[in-house]
């Protein structure tokens, strides 16, 4: 669409992109399905350029992840299924992804699927050096955990046990 077209362009690229955002909000992680790409925090952005192009910027949650095409290519088909045939998406890489930007509402849905959303807020590359944190169980939210493994289903998780309920489960690892 050519905005410059519209009455109020200004108010026609908004809804645009309010449109762009909803789309998003719908396009599930394919490692957590519960969980949309914009709960995980990994769009930079979403905008309409002056010549109608939908642009998307996408960060990976780490470097090497084999989920990012799956991602990228359930994007491009979303936003075509919604109409939007111009379409634009970036890998964003700096800076770089941090769990910190999962939204309240996506470790919302980590606890509910039974992952333990992160624990800590890493503000500096240090902060991932630092003993691991006091990790909840999703199950029954205590804290007398403990890890298994450092990998868990993916390589973004660490595999645990609650000692109190004896659940096993993951942890979406701060980083």
């Amino acid at each position: 669409m050519d905005v410059s077209t519209a009455k109020d362009p200004i108010l026609m690229r908004a809804r645009i992109e309010c449109r762009i955002w909803e789309v998003l909000q719908r396009v599930p992680d394919p490692e957590i399905p519960v969980l949309s790409i914009a709960d995980l925090g990994i769009v930079r952005y979403a905008r309409l350029d002056d010549e109608g192009v939908v642009q998307v910027g996408l960060s990976p949650t780490y470097s090497g992840c084999p989920a990012t095409a799956v991602i990228r290519e359930s994007v491009v088909a979303a936003l075509r299924k919604a109409g939007f045939e111009r379409l634009s998406v970036q890998d964003v890489l700096s800076p770089a992804w941090t769990s910190d930007w999962i939204t309240a509402e996506g470790r919302r849905k980590l606890r509910e699927y039974g992952i333990a959303p992160p624990a800590e807020s890493v503000s500096s590359v240090r902060d991932i050096w630092r003993p691991a944190p006091a990790v909840e169980c999703p199950r029954c939210g205590s804290h007398d955990t403990e890890k298994i493994s450092e990998f868990g289903s993916t390589p973004c998780k660490a595999h645990y046990r609650c000692t109190r309920c004896l659940e096993p489960f993951d942890y979406f690892k701060c980083h």
